[in-house]
């Protein structure tokens, strides 16, 4: 049995392609501004790493802000009911995920059965998303990768006052007016990003095991500064943690055939 999932976001869009319930195939393409044609094109990539034409899928499902533009799905899901399945596709037994997109961001609480208790989700306001740390990591003259080393170096870290994306990234141009130096600037965002979170996460409710997804997984500054502030470590995925969304597709379009 082959199945696939397929997750549009604003930033990125990823399959998944899934054989006997091994991960066969998968793909992450920057998203363009007809997310039908992102769609389109990322499914085609992962399926030609697969080798495998579109035919030979037995069961597609879309998910993600473009799942409704999506022409080849057999169905759509939910981010939400998607990220938490594929969390709990690698790990069994993650009872809390956090997803944090490019520009949205979402606290899962889940039950034993993987069944989501409650969840909360920030799509209103660039804090607490990637996009907050693109803003940030521009205003440095960085990478986002960069970024996310910065906590590590620094020595002092710093405070931003306020973690809304405006008023932040004055505070932030303050600092390099001031030449306080790139490391503890780093860390004072990464530090803000991952309060934001957390608040998020405990409203949601947080328990163990806790997963993070998104993009934003891969900022180890964020990542360590969260598990501090929530008292507790997460456990790393053992792939892209970005194709999350999409990898829960694909497992609830296996569990549809």
């Amino acid at each position: 049995m082959i199945v696939a999932g397929c997750d549009v976001g604003s930033l990125t869009a990823k399959a998944v392609i899934l054989s006997n319930k091994r991960i066969l195939a998968y793909e992450v393409i920057k998203s363009g501004f007809r997310p039908e044609e992102s769609a389109k094109e990322v499914m085609e990539k992962a399926l030609e790493k697969a080798n495998i034409t579109m035919d030979q899928v037995d069961c597609c499902v879309g998910t993600g802000y473009g799942r409704e533009r999506m022409t080849f799905v057999d169905k759509v899901v939910s981010e939400i009911a998607c990220h938490a399945k594929g969390a709990r596709w690698l790990i069994p037994s993650v009872r809390t995920v956090i997803d944090i997109g490019g520009q949205d961001c979402k606290a899962m609480h889940l039950d034993g059965n993987g069944n989501i208790i409650k969840f909360v989700t920030n799509d209103k306001c660039a804090a607490g998303t990637g996009r907050f740390l693109e803003v940030m990591a521009k205003a440095l003259d960085i990478g986002l990768e960069e970024l996310g080393l910065l906590s590590g170096r620094a020595r002092n870290p710093l405070v931003l006052a306020s973690t809304c994306t405006v008023w932040a990234q004055a505070e932030v141009i303050h600092h390099l007016n001031a030449k306080k130096p790139l490391e503890d600037i780093g860390a004072a965002i990464n530090q803000a990003m991952a309060k934001r979170v957390s608040i998020m996460a405990n409203a949601a409710g947080v328990e163990r095991d806790v997963c993070i997804t998104g993009g934003v997984a891969k900022n180890k500054g964020v990542v360590a500064a969260l598990e501090k502030l929530l008292g507790m470590r997460t456990k790393r995925t053992r792939v892209d943690p970005q194709i999350i969304g999409a990898l829960g597709a694909a497992a609830i379009a296996g569990e549809s055939v």
